[in-house]
């Protein structure tokens, strides 16, 4: 199966170089040439996000004028011919394996239409850190045996066919439980599997802007809002860069 990998940029000069050469040694690794494609999509960045791209080979930009989450994530699908479509952010670090767990879980569940996993930070101290494993482990893994549906928009793959046949992302949602939106969504098209191995090192930039506490009970937030009223509960947010 040829996967494709579809990075969402916007104004990501400072993170897209690491992230794109962690993927590339990944894949290499895991896939031949021409059983994977790189896709990032330009989502209107003003910086050197698209020059950055543009200077690896094995990557294809894309532009997406319309700003958002969302708008990116349709235009890589739109653009990809891999039958796994794979997501991540522009501030994630692949770690070695993950190509490799993705496209075995797929070859081995002809039933799977999405696989995600937990994020870890790699710049968050030690003691926030251990916060961060505990929910996953003691909110996140129990809240998914419940709903059978979780995914994590910077860490998780997707049947092209299935995202095709629920027509794509939702564009009317901008940041916020957009992720939990496309689960809930693909869990009527076959098995939506969410496993703590399949992690993805990401980032916490967020999370020391906005505070973790402020950031952790957002994001709950708008998962039980998107599972209870089929819609997220906040619909602003702010970009941190």
């Amino acid at each position: 199966m040829k996967l494709s990998l579809i990075i969402p940029a916007y104004n990501e000069e400072l993170y897209l170089a690491t992230c794109l050469q962690c993927a590339i040694e990944d894949l290499a690794a895991h896939a031949t040439s021409g059983e994977f494609e790189i896709i990032v999509v330009n989502n209107a960045s003003t910086d050197r996000t698209s020059a950055i791209a543009g200077g690896f080979e094995q990557v294809r930009v894309v532009y997406e004028p319309i700003k958002g989450l969302t708008h990116a994530r349709q235009r890589g699908l739109e653009s990809a011919s891999g039958e796994i479509l794979a997501f991540i952010d522009a501030d994630t670090r692949m770690p070695p394996g993950w190509v490799g767990k993705v496209l075995a879980a797929f070859e081995q569940d002809p039933h799977l239409v999405c696989l995600s996993g937990p994020y870890r930070y790699f710049d968050l101290p030690g003691v926030k850190s251990v916060m961060v494993e505990l929910y996953w482990l003691l909110l996140a893994k129990p809240t998914y045996r419940i709903t059978r549906y979780m995914a994590v928009g910077g860490n998780f793959a997707a049947s092209r066919p299935a995202l095709l046949r629920i027509d794509g992302f939702d564009k009317s949602i901008a940041f916020y439980g957009e992720d939990t939106n496309i689960a809930r969504r693909l869990a009527g098209e076959g098995r939506v599997k969410f496993d703590l191995g399949l992690i993805m090192e990401t980032s916490a930039r967020r999370l020391k802007e906005e505070g973790f506490m402020t950031t952790a009970v957002r994001y709950v937030a708008n998962f039980m809002s998107e599972a209870v009223r089929n819609k997220p509960a906040t619909s602003e947010y702010r970009d941190i860069r």
